[in-house]
């Protein structure tokens, strides 16, 4: 389905970005793990070469807070590959201080996780446009979450030390309308934005939240990291080459 498409994925080496090169690499695609931590991308391309797929792996090195970091990305993929279909917003930074209570959440570190994550976002999403703008068609997928078009269940986080952190809700719900702001504000230049928003993701928390947050589902749970690949395809994929400014919600009913 991504035969000859050459798709950036932004944190692409971690928990989630890993398991979605890989899906882009399985169904024929070139997967680039863009990331900041260089190291880590590589470890995650020799990983997914040693399973059986029929696509490309690749790395670039990226920060998503600098516009010129960015470029420069673009600039040499495009020189190696000589375009660029797709870039997927998977990328997650946060500073030192997040996921505090909302009470003890300080104004700075509010604002600085804010800033790197939907402002790196924003950044990605405007710099890959103007590529594809300039190139005549391109693909933007942005990874949001449930907890940008629901409020939080905090009462699954009872008797357990996790949270729901308010700067995730803001940057979350952010991103979406960042969505359909693109969508909209791109049109007629063959540029598609959607956002896919997952509900929770299966990574070490503790048995009673799982059960806590199963009970709201309506038939598995908490989700695997590959339970997000058909939706990233399809959006990926010329199927939904009509589905524009969509945000798709993979969350096992939980947020009905």
């Amino acid at each position: 389905m991504l035969k000859k498409k050459v798709i950036v994925i932004t944190g692409g080496a971690g928990l989630i970005g890993q398991e979605l090169a890989q899906a882009v690499a399985c169904n024929g695609g070139t997967a680039i793990i863009a990331d900041i931590n260089e190291a880590a991308a590589i470890k995650v391309k020799e990983q997914i070469d040693n399973t059986s797929h029929n696509g490309q792996i690749d790395t670039a090195s990226i920060d998503i807070s600098s516009r010129d970091s960015i470029r420069n990305t673009i600039a040499s993929l495009h020189d190696k590959y000589h375009h660029i279909d797709a870039v997927v917003n998977s990328a997650y930074p946060k500073n030192k201080n997040y996921g505090r209570l909302f009470f003890d959440v300080e104004p700075q570190d509010f604002i600085e996780n804010i800033s790197l994550n939907l402002g790196g976002c924003f950044l990605v999403s405007q710099q890959f446009a103007e590529y594809f703008k300039e190139q005549g068609h391109g693909n933007i997928v942005i990874l949001a979450s449930i907890y940008g078009v629901m409020a939080p269940r905090f009462e699954i986080y009872e008797n357990t030390s996790m949270t729901m952190p308010v700067e995730y809700a803001v940057i979350k719900s952010g991103q979406i309308h960042l969505t359909r702001y693109m969508a909209k504000y791109l049109k007629g230049t063959n540029i598609r934005v959607n956002s896919i928003s997952p509900g929770g993701v299966i990574d070490q928390q503790p048995d009673n939240f799982k059960a806590a947050y199963r009970s709201y589902c309506l038939n598995k749970g908490m989700l695997e990291n590959s339970d997000l690949n058909g939706a990233l395809i399809f959006l990926l994929s010329d199927m939904s080459r009509f589905v524009n400014g969509q945000n798709i919600i993979v969350d096992d009913g939980f947020s009905l």
